[in-house]
């Protein structure tokens, strides 16, 4: 028998550490908490345990809440407002732009597991309409500069 691929078991532990970071920055927005003093309170209680992920997630998105939160307006149809949209879809979409933007996974990861935490827990047309709007978030992406020449 041959054993998993380590990355599968990589994946689960991200899903588990995006849907944290989803939780604590939906829970911080819903209670018009800090979002930073929220995650520090459940890290310190540890029931379940905060993975490094998800500090890092959470961390990211508050660090670069107005350039994400930017880049989903833009991306928005017209008659759309982050204001308007469900609280958990804001949310996964807000984690999806960081970790497209400034995090270290493929963007079709990022937007499949973002579709992927809304299908579980929002409305039946939220998959649909936020995969469509990372989409158009992926299609105004700028790539990276090129890393600089190693010198021989």
């Amino acid at each position: 028998m041959t054993e998993p691929a380590p990355r599968a078991r990589s994946h689960s532990t991200r899903s588990k550490a995006r849907k944290r970071a989803l939780d604590i920055l939906f829970e911080a927005e819903l209670r018009g908490n800090d979002p930073l003093e929220t995650l520090a309170v459940r890290t310190e209680r540890a029931e379940p345990p905060v993975r490094e992920y998800t500090s890092q997630l959470v961390q990211g998105v508050v660090r670069h809440r107005t350039e994400i939160d930017r880049r989903i307006a833009a991306s928005m149809s017209k008659n759309w407002t982050l204001d308007r949209m469900p609280r958990v879809d804001r949310t996964a979409a807000r984690i999806a732009v960081f970790e497209i933007d400034f995090g270290d996974v493929p963007d079709a990861v990022a937007v499949a597991e973002a579709v992927a935490l809304v299908t579980e827990l929002s409305t039946d047309e939220s998959p649909t309409y936020l995969n469509g709007l990372l989409g158009a978030v992926l299609a105004t992406k700028t790539p990276d500069a090129a890393p600089p020449a190693q010198s021989a």
